[in-house]
């Protein structure tokens, strides 16, 4: 059984001097997405050998585990599950992966509660990974639990750490991978690098070839957490004039930067600056779940875009995705017209 955790700390709305404001994310939400929606992809491009050892069509999704607390009574939610196999045998593994809000120092010590309760749940080998999307500190993480007493150590728990802001952005440019394309917009950049990595980002989405609506995901993502401020932006589009790409690739970022105007994602950054941070995070949201029904059942109905327009509930919205993620038809979410299920 593997588990996977990922922690990072609260984004702030103002950005600093040298970037643009950020409006309002769920990131919770946007990393729980991208990593279901290519989880094995993820393990490819941090875990190779791990990965290799795995049958990639065997992923199953399952529903949200909750372990009670028997200290205090509280509930620990597993944000992923992930039932699959390993190749040439019959047993199988759970994939667990959880988003932690903040780093603390008595992270370790949870991590390795909740490896205790998904052994004792499934009776299986755990594999535990933490994802950090921090952007500071930069200092590296622990990877470890200790337990010891005055005549020496009885317990050593280690675990993978995948720490984002300690990652060199180039060191994936040429990665071949969907989640290399979102993720280096979280990885160490320098102020003077914000722009081209934007666009290498691009590019290399674009190499990948895939659907419109996984191409859409990555790029909102990558416009998250990356973006640009007035002056950065220029340089944006004077490299992009400068880079000798094939011309039909050049194209396509053009036509790819200037169809997010037109999906509205500049409108709910402006909303969500003018008209107050509630408005924004509601338009953020409602592109989250476009983007998750869009990729689970194919292109929507107006019917369909039309009652997410008009939900403005933020707890609503978000109740919504996460069962978007596991559920078999539209009407089983409520939504009226399913003509792609």
């Amino acid at each position: 059984m593997t588990h996977i955790a990922k922690a990072g700390n609260n984004e702030s709305m103002g950005g600093t001097p040298d970037t643009a404001p950020v409006l309002a994310i769920d990131h919770d939400q946007r990393f729980k997405i991208l990593l279901e929606t290519f989880f094995f992809e993820f393990l490819e491009l941090f875990f190779p050998t791990f990965a290799a050892t795995l049958e990639p069509g065997s992923l199953e999704f399952l529903q949200q585990e909750v372990f009670a607390n028997l200290m205090d009574g509280s509930e620990y939610h597993a944000d992923i599950v992930v039932k699959t196999q390993f190749k040439g045998t019959p047993a199988f593994l759970i994939v667990h992966t959880e988003h932690q809000s903040t780093t603390s120092r008595e992270f370790p010590r949870r991590f390795f509660r909740y490896f205790s309760l998904l052994m004792e749940k499934y009776d299986c080998p755990v594999y535990p990974i933490v994802i950090y999307s921090h952007d500071k500190p930069q200092r590296r993480e622990p990877d470890n639990y200790r337990l010891s007493f005055a005549d020496g150590e009885v317990l050593r728990f280690h675990y993978r750490v995948v720490q984002l802001n300690r990652l060199p952005w180039r060191k994936f440019v040429k990665k071949a991978n969907p989640v290399a394309s979102a993720l280096m917009a979280k990885m160490k950049i320098a102020v003077r690098d914000r722009p081209l990595v934007k666009l290498e980002c691009l590019r290399l989405l674009l190499t990948l070839r895939l659907d419109p609506a996984r191409m859409r995901l990555i790029g909102t993502f990558v416009d998250s957490y990356l973006r640009l401020n007035e002056s950065e932006e220029r340089l944006f589009a004077r490299k992009l004039e400068q880079v000798r790409w094939k011309p039909k690739e050049k194209e396509a970022i053009v036509e790819y930067v200037t169809s997010w105007e037109e999906r509205g994602i500049e409108k709910g950054i402006e909303k969500g600056l003018v008209e107050g941070r509630a408005e924004g995070r509601i338009e953020a949201l409602r592109e989250i779940l476009v983007d998750v029904l869009t990729t689970r059942f194919g292109t929507l109905d107006a019917g369909v875009t039309s009652q997410i327009e008009h939900m403005c509930s933020a707890e609503g919205l978000k109740d919504l995705t996460h069962r978007a993620l596991t559920a078999s038809t539209l009407l089983e979410l409520g939504l009226d017209k399913a003509p792609n299920v």
